[in-house]
C-alpha cells in the first residue's frame, strides 16, 4: 500500500515542478532592503512598480516583479531599452554623436549559450533628468544576467524575459 501513495506523491511532486512558471525558476534581482535612493536631483522612489538598483556610481530603474514582458519582434528576438543613472554624469561631456560608451553583456543563465556583447549608447531625458540609455537586443526568452559598464564602473542584475501574458 505505501509503495502506491509514495508513487501518487511523486508523481504530483513531478507534475507541479514540470508546472513551474519559467519566471519562478530564475533567480531575479530583488529590490534592496534598506532601499537604494540615488543622490539629488533624482526622484527618492520612481513608483511602486518598479525601484532603483545599484549605486551611485551606476544605477538603472528595474520592474519591482523583475521580469521583462516583450513582444517577439518576428525573429530577432527580443529588445528593450536600459537606461542608467550615474552621480555626476553630464551629457554635454559625452554628446550624441557618438553619446556615451556603455559595455553591455548578457549572459544566459537557464541555458548553455554564448553571451553577448553589445556596445553603445545616447543620451535621454527621462523622469526630468537625463540619464545615458542604449538598446539591448535579446534573442530569446529566459533567464538573463545583464551587466552594464561605463567609465570602469558595473552595474549587474539578472531579469527575467517572457512574452506578453
Amino acid at each position: 500500500m505505501r509503495p502506491r501513495w509514495l508513487l501518487i506523491a511523486v508523481s504530483f511532486l513531478l507534475a507541479f515542478i514540470a508546472g513551474a512558471r519559467a519566471e519562478d525558476a530564475c533567480a531575479v534581482t530583488t529590490p534592496p532592503n534598506p532601499p537604494f535612493v540615488p543622490p539629488a536631483p533624482y526622484r527618492p522612489n520612481p513608483s511602486d512598480e518598479h525601484f532603483w538598483y545599484g549605486t551611485n556610481e551606476l544605477w538603472t530603474l528595474l520592474p519591482v516583479e523583475n521580469v521583462w514582458r516583450l513582444d517577439r519582434r518576428n525573429n530577432e528576438g527580443y529588445r528593450n531599452k536600459l537606461f542608467l543613472w550615474q552621480e555626476g554624469w553630464d551629457r554635454r561631456k559625452e554628446p550624441y554623436p557618438p553619446g556615451p560608451d556603455i559595455p553591455v553583456v548578457l549572459k544566459r543563465l537557464d541555458a548553455n549559450m554564448p553571451p553577448i556583447t553589445s556596445q553603445g549608447g545616447t543620451n535621454a531625458f527621462f523622469d526630468n533628468t537625463w540619464a545615458m540609455l542604449t538598446m539591448l537586443e535579446i534573442p530569446t526568452e529566459g533567464c538573463w544576467e545583464v551587466t552594464a559598464f561605463h567609465k570602469g564602473d558595473k552595474l549587474t542584475f539578472v531579469l527575467s524575459i517572457l512574452p506578453p501574458e
